[in-house]
């Protein structure tokens, strides 16, 4: 069974159904990339998994139904969630920021998983108590990772990570999320319109119409398909 398996998902906003029948799974310790044109269903299919939006069919993780859950339990579940927009505490500082990614967490050392993450992103040391609000899109984006990170998740959720940022602030964030998997063991399930990086540090995808999945499989065959790589590849 898989980490997290999404099965028949149907769902929307009110009497608007975005998703039409989303089948997705997510394997323990996968990178996993959803690909699709703005109003695909992707940030909506994020907001299915973490309980922000009512859905029917199954979402299970870890062999646990996740349907009809609020998103605190879902948290508490092991799964984290960075929302496109970043959703930092913007009047907080970051610090605080930090410790509030803690709440969900039980008997971790906080401070000393505060120092961590100030190793991993020294520029959030170096600001550590400048408000939110006040530093870069780039340095905000570090701080809703490192904060949701703070919940020592088993799944992190990742919602358009690299929108608004520089190409290079870009490729320096992809390549930490590649350590996260490869040094941690994280698993990832990653939105994202940048489909090259996303791709480089993914093993699976999947692509995202209207609503639909119109086709999946491997990194690297996604990448050698014609209609995939003319899309969101550019070449």
């Amino acid at each position: 069974m898989s980490l997290l398996e999404l099965s028949g998902v149907v769902g929307g906003y009110g009497p608007v159904q975005v998703l039409h029948g989303i089948d997705i799974a997510v394997e323990e310790g996968q990178v996993v990339v959803v690909l699709g044109a703005n109003g695909a269903g992707k940030t909506t299919t994020l907001r299915a998994i973490s309980g922000i939006i009512p859905v029917k069919g199954s979402i299970t993780f870890d062999g646990g139904s996740l349907l009809g859950k609020r998103p605190e339990a879902v948290a508490k579940a092991g799964i984290a969630h960075v929302p496109q927009g970043r959703g930092t505490f913007t009047d907080l500082t970051v610090e605080d920021n930090l410790r509030l990614g803690a709440v969900s967490a039980k008997g971790t050392d906080i401070g000393g998983d505060v120092r961590r993450w100030f190793d991993v992103f020294p520029r959030l040391g170096e600001r550590r108590q400048q408000t939110a609000g006040s530093m870069s899109g780039g340095e905000q984006q570090m701080l809703a990772i490192a904060r949701a990170m703070m919940s020592r998740p088993r799944l992190l959720l990742l919602d358009e990570p690299s929108l608004g940022l520089a190409p290079l602030v870009t490729r320096d964030l992809f390549q930490k999320l590649g350590e996260f998997n490869r040094n941690d063991g994280l698993t990832i399930l990653v939105v994202e319109q940048n489909a090259n990086l996303a791709l480089d540090i993914g093993n699976h995808g999947y692509v995202l119409e209207t609503g639909h999945i119109v086709t999946s499989g491997s990194a690297e065959s996604l990448r050698g398909d014609d209609a995939v790589r003319k899309a969101y590849l550019g070449f």
